[in-house]
Protein backbone atom coordinates (compact mmCIF):
# COMPACT_ATOMS: atom_id res chain seq x y z
CA UNK A 1 0.00 0.00 0.00
CA UNK A 2 1.59 3.29 -1.05
CA UNK A 3 0.25 5.16 1.99
CA UNK A 4 2.07 2.78 4.34
CA UNK A 5 5.34 4.70 3.96
CA UNK A 6 3.65 7.80 5.40
CA UNK A 7 1.74 5.99 8.15
CA UNK A 8 3.53 5.28 11.41
CA UNK A 9 0.68 2.99 12.46
CA UNK A 10 0.93 0.87 9.30
CA UNK A 11 4.71 0.54 9.72
CA UNK A 12 4.31 -0.51 13.35
CA UNK A 13 1.65 -3.08 12.47
CA UNK A 14 4.22 -4.75 10.21
CA UNK A 15 7.13 -4.32 12.63
CA UNK A 16 5.23 -5.76 15.62
CA UNK A 17 3.34 -8.39 13.61
CA UNK A 18 -0.11 -7.04 14.48
CA UNK A 19 -1.86 -7.71 11.15
CA UNK A 20 -5.45 -8.21 12.42
CA UNK A 21 -5.48 -5.04 14.51
CA UNK A 22 -6.14 -2.69 11.57
CA UNK A 23 -9.58 -4.14 10.87
CA UNK A 24 -10.33 -4.23 14.62
CA UNK A 25 -9.48 -0.55 15.02
CA UNK A 26 -11.63 0.39 12.04
CA UNK A 27 -14.62 -1.62 13.28
CA UNK A 28 -14.31 -0.10 16.77
CA UNK A 29 -14.05 3.43 15.37
CA UNK A 30 -17.13 2.95 13.21
CA UNK A 31 -19.04 1.23 16.01
CA UNK A 32 -19.68 -1.87 13.90
CA UNK A 33 -19.64 -4.26 16.84
CA UNK A 34 -21.22 -2.17 19.56
CA UNK A 35 -20.50 1.24 21.00
CA UNK A 36 -18.15 3.41 18.97
CA UNK A 37 -14.68 3.98 20.47
CA UNK A 38 -12.89 7.32 20.37
CA UNK A 39 -9.59 7.82 18.57
CA UNK A 40 -7.87 8.36 21.94
CA UNK A 41 -9.19 5.03 23.23
CA UNK A 42 -8.03 3.37 20.02
CA UNK A 43 -4.55 4.90 20.37
CA UNK A 44 -4.31 3.45 23.89
CA UNK A 45 -5.55 0.10 22.62
CA UNK A 46 -2.98 0.10 19.81
CA UNK A 47 -0.15 1.11 22.16
CA UNK A 48 -1.06 -1.69 24.57
CA UNK A 49 -0.93 -4.10 21.63
CA UNK A 50 2.59 -2.85 20.85
CA UNK A 51 3.58 -3.36 24.47
CA UNK A 52 2.03 -6.85 24.55
CA UNK A 53 3.93 -7.81 21.39
CA UNK A 54 7.23 -6.44 22.73
CA UNK A 55 6.75 -8.25 26.05
CA UNK A 56 5.95 -11.48 24.22
CA UNK A 57 9.02 -11.13 22.00
CA UNK A 58 11.17 -10.50 25.08
CA UNK A 59 9.92 -13.78 26.56
CA UNK A 60 8.45 -12.13 29.66
CA UNK A 61 5.77 -13.92 31.65
CA UNK A 62 2.90 -11.57 32.48
CA UNK A 63 -0.44 -12.16 34.15
CA UNK A 64 -3.83 -10.76 33.13
CA UNK A 65 -4.01 -7.01 33.57
CA UNK A 66 -0.26 -6.57 33.79
CA UNK A 67 0.08 -5.16 30.26
CA UNK A 68 -2.58 -2.53 31.02
CA UNK A 69 -0.80 -1.67 34.26
CA UNK A 70 2.63 -1.40 32.60
CA UNK A 71 1.12 0.87 29.95
CA UNK A 72 -0.39 3.10 32.64
CA UNK A 73 2.93 3.21 34.52
CA UNK A 74 4.78 4.19 31.34
CA UNK A 75 2.35 6.84 30.11
CA UNK A 76 0.00 8.21 32.77
CA UNK A 77 0.74 11.69 34.09
CA UNK A 78 -0.33 10.85 37.62
CA UNK A 79 2.32 8.10 38.03
CA UNK A 80 5.26 9.02 40.25
CA UNK A 81 8.73 9.08 38.72
CA UNK A 82 9.80 6.30 41.08
CA UNK A 83 7.02 3.94 39.98
CA UNK A 84 7.71 4.71 36.31
CA UNK A 85 11.45 4.01 36.70
CA UNK A 86 10.65 0.78 38.55
CA UNK A 87 8.44 -0.39 35.67
CA UNK A 88 11.04 0.66 33.09
CA UNK A 89 13.79 -1.21 34.96
CA UNK A 90 11.75 -4.40 35.17
CA UNK A 91 10.95 -4.30 31.45
CA UNK A 92 14.52 -3.32 30.56
CA UNK A 93 15.84 -6.17 32.73
CA UNK A 94 13.84 -8.59 30.58
CA UNK A 95 15.60 -7.38 27.45
CA UNK A 96 12.93 -4.99 26.25
CA UNK A 97 14.00 -1.69 24.66
CA UNK A 98 11.72 0.55 26.72
CA UNK A 99 12.85 3.85 25.20
CA UNK A 100 12.33 2.53 21.67
CA UNK A 101 8.94 1.11 22.61
CA UNK A 102 7.71 4.34 24.19
CA UNK A 103 8.92 6.23 21.13
CA UNK A 104 6.80 3.88 19.01
CA UNK A 105 3.63 4.70 20.96
CA UNK A 106 1.20 6.59 18.72
CA UNK A 107 -1.17 9.50 19.23
CA UNK A 108 -4.83 9.66 18.33
CA UNK A 109 -3.87 11.79 15.30
CA UNK A 110 -1.73 8.92 13.97
CA UNK A 111 -4.67 6.54 14.43
CA UNK A 112 -6.97 8.98 12.59
CA UNK A 113 -4.48 9.25 9.70
CA UNK A 114 -4.16 5.48 9.48
CA UNK A 115 -7.91 4.88 9.51
CA UNK A 116 -8.83 7.62 7.04
CA UNK A 117 -5.82 7.72 4.71
CA UNK A 118 -4.53 4.14 4.73
CA UNK A 119 -7.73 2.18 5.33
CA UNK A 120 -10.06 4.69 3.65
CA UNK A 121 -12.53 4.62 6.53
CA UNK A 122 -14.81 7.56 7.19
CA UNK A 123 -17.10 8.17 10.09
CA UNK A 124 -20.06 10.44 9.54
CA UNK A 125 -22.05 11.51 12.54
CA UNK A 126 -25.79 11.17 12.29
CA UNK A 127 -26.78 14.28 14.23
CA UNK A 128 -30.51 13.52 13.96
CA UNK A 129 -30.00 10.06 15.46
CA UNK A 130 -28.09 11.66 18.34
CA UNK A 131 -30.90 14.14 18.98
CA UNK A 132 -33.48 11.33 18.83
CA UNK A 133 -31.46 9.31 21.34
CA UNK A 134 -31.32 12.25 23.76
CA UNK A 135 -35.01 12.92 23.26
CA UNK A 136 -35.87 9.33 24.17
CA UNK A 137 -33.94 9.75 27.44
CA UNK A 138 -35.95 12.88 28.27
CA UNK A 139 -39.22 11.16 27.28
CA UNK A 140 -38.43 8.25 29.61
CA UNK A 141 -37.69 10.65 32.47
CA UNK A 142 -40.94 12.53 31.90
CA UNK A 143 -42.88 9.23 31.83
CA UNK A 144 -41.23 8.21 35.08
CA UNK A 145 -42.15 11.52 36.75
CA UNK A 146 -45.74 11.06 35.53
CA UNK A 147 -45.88 7.54 37.03
CA UNK A 148 -44.43 8.70 40.35
CA UNK A 149 -46.95 11.54 40.61
CA UNK A 150 -49.86 9.24 39.67
CA UNK A 151 -48.74 6.58 42.19
CA UNK A 152 -48.38 9.22 44.92
CA UNK A 153 -51.81 10.76 44.27
CA UNK A 154 -53.42 7.29 44.16
CA UNK A 155 -51.73 6.24 47.41
CA UNK A 156 -52.69 9.43 49.26
CA UNK A 157 -56.25 9.27 47.93
CA UNK A 158 -56.47 5.60 48.92
CA UNK A 159 -55.29 6.44 52.47
CA UNK A 160 -57.90 9.20 52.74
CA UNK A 161 -55.24 11.91 53.02
CA UNK A 162 -56.15 13.49 49.67
CA UNK A 163 -59.53 14.15 48.11
CA UNK A 164 -59.46 14.10 44.31
CA UNK A 165 -61.90 13.07 41.57
CA UNK A 166 -60.92 11.61 38.22
CA UNK A 167 -57.65 13.26 37.29
CA UNK A 168 -54.91 13.39 34.69
CA UNK A 169 -51.24 14.13 35.22
CA UNK A 170 -49.38 16.46 32.86
CA UNK A 171 -45.60 16.67 32.92
CA UNK A 172 -44.01 19.32 30.75
CA UNK A 173 -40.47 20.65 30.72
CA UNK A 174 -40.02 23.97 28.99
CA UNK A 175 -36.87 25.71 27.83
CA UNK A 176 -36.71 29.50 27.88
CA UNK A 177 -33.98 31.19 25.86
CA UNK A 178 -33.07 34.30 27.81
CA UNK A 179 -31.52 35.93 24.73
CA UNK A 180 -34.50 35.84 22.35
CA UNK A 181 -37.29 35.19 24.85
CA UNK A 182 -38.47 32.09 23.00
CA UNK A 183 -40.06 29.43 25.18
CA UNK A 184 -40.53 25.86 23.98
CA UNK A 185 -41.27 22.45 25.33
CA UNK A 186 -38.18 20.25 25.09
CA UNK A 187 -39.81 18.31 22.25
CA UNK A 188 -40.57 21.49 20.27
CA UNK A 189 -37.03 22.78 20.69
CA UNK A 190 -35.48 19.48 19.62
CA UNK A 191 -37.80 19.28 16.60
CA UNK A 192 -36.99 22.85 15.57
CA UNK A 193 -33.27 22.43 16.16
CA UNK A 194 -32.94 26.10 17.20
CA UNK A 195 -34.58 28.91 19.13
CA UNK A 196 -35.57 32.27 17.65
CA UNK A 197 -31.98 33.50 17.97
CA UNK A 198 -31.13 31.51 14.84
Amino acid sequence: MSSDTRSKVARLIDAYDLAPIGADLEAAWLGESGERQSLRDLADRFNRALLRSAVRDAGMDVVDGEIRNYYRLLTAEDVSAGRRVEAENRLDGSGLDVDGLVEDFVTYQAIRHYLTEVRGASYERDDRAGVDRERSVIDRLQSRVERVVRDTVDRLAGDGRLAVGDYRVFVSVDVLCEDCGGQYTVGELLDRGHCDCD
